[in-house]
């Protein structure tokens, strides 16, 4: 079963009898509540929000009201934002590299779990008696849009032997890992859950919680992905791995989480046979799309708000800047008859859009309108 809440007030609506100038987020806090309360009432763990995939202060304010408890953080500005909004949230520091000037400032605010992936970043923690310490982990896991293993996590030998040094320094050990983004298949965390289980069983150490990361995937095509199966993967496997010695499960979703609570509308600013320029591109909410992109989340609609319904046609897609860079790596499908001024609502964008616009050029910073 996936999820794919809707905006009470349609977007398309709003743009008909408003007409703005410039693209437009539209945010449903409803939409992101119902998001968080599936997650909630199906994970079988906690449930905690990765602030990276959007640190909006509407984002983590709803999250906050709706009883969300616990945040990922990766850097102090993310720890500041969630205390602004949720004075009490844990605070999980699950970026395993960090400066030193970093740490002292977590340390002020108060984690609740630490990551690491090798033992110069255990040794920076300095006295660490007491305090949950996930171990992250890595395989050679294909399953997700790209890999997250090139970057962080150790080997499971390493990770053996690190969990065995956090029990000797007085530290409660736990693993932690991700599967790579928009993971729509179980498989990857069938794999990691049962590697945790053989590493913890080396390293003689009993684990106290598993974060299993995120990578839970987002309804980016045309059909929205079966996050309850993922789930109940995730029940069955740890419970067979570990038995009885079954850590508690934790998760930190931020696409998934968050994609369903914006739609972005964008303006056709010139249109011909095999090309389209849009008021916004590749620096701005468009930037994932080079890797990931929707084009089947994508309405055209015309200046009155009627649907395009023509055939498609392939297009290449600029964006606004002077910057030949700023287009779409491949053509988009989008009607034969779109026309300068058309409008395409894009559904699903929360996740990585507003968090990397650049500003370049003057563009790449929508604004945000609140619908419910």
């Amino acid at each position: 079963m996936g999820i794919h809440p809707e905006f009470t007030t349609d977007p398309a609506a709003w743009l008909t009898h408003n007409a703005p100038d410039g693209p437009v987020f539209f945010f449903s806090s409803r939409a992101l509540t119902e998001t968080f309360l599936f997650f909630r009432d199906n994970f079988p763990g906690m449930v905690t929000y990765a602030v990276k995939a959007n640190p909006a202060p509407q984002v983590l304010q709803t999250l906050c009201r709706a009883g969300m408890t616990a945040f990922d953080v990766a850097s102090p500005n993310e720890m500041e934002r969630v205390r602004a909004v949720c004075p009490a949230a844990q605070l999980h520091y699950h970026n395993p590299v960090r400066s030193l000037s970093e740490i002292a400032v977590a340390k002020g605010f108060g984690i609740a779990s630490w990551s690491i992936d090798r033992a110069s970043e255990l040794d920076k923690l300095g006295d660490i008696a007491g305090q949950e310490i996930a171990v992250r982990l890595k395989l050679p896991v294909k399953g997700a849009a790209y890999d997250f293993g090139s970057k962080f996590g150790a080997d499971p030998d390493t990770a053996a032997a690190l969990l065995r040094r956090v029990v000797q320094r007085g530290g409660v050990p736990s693993m932690t890992f991700h599967p790579g983004t928009q993971c729509d298949d179980p498989a990857p965390w069938r794999r990691y859950i049962e590697a945790c289980a053989e590493v913890a069983l080396a390293a003689g150490v009993r684990l106290h919680r598993l974060n299993v990361g995120g990578g839970f995937a987002a309804f980016r095509t045309a059909k929205a992905p079966d996050l309850q199966g993922v789930f109940t993967a995730i029940a069955e496997t740890a419970t067979r791995a570990f038995g009885p010695d079954c850590p508690d499960l934790v998760c930190e979703p931020g696409r998934a989480m968050v994609s369903e609570a914006y739609t972005l509308a964008l303006t056709v600013k010139a249109v011909s046979d095999e090309a389209v320029f849009l008021d916004d591109g590749l620096y701005g909410a468009l930037m994932e799309w080079r890797d990931l992109p929707a084009p089947e989340r994508i309405t055209v609609l015309a200046p009155d708000g009627a649907p395009r319904r023509a055939a498609p046609a392939p297009r290449v897609v600029f964006g606004p800047t002077c910057d030949s860079l700023d287009r779409l790596p491949e053509p988009l499908p989008l009607p034969r008859d779109l026309a300068e001024g058309d409008r395409l609502l894009v559904r699903g964008m929360g996740a990585y859009s507003l968090c990397l616009g650049t500003g370049f050029n003057g563009y790449g910073m929508p604004r945000t309108i609140d619908l419910e």
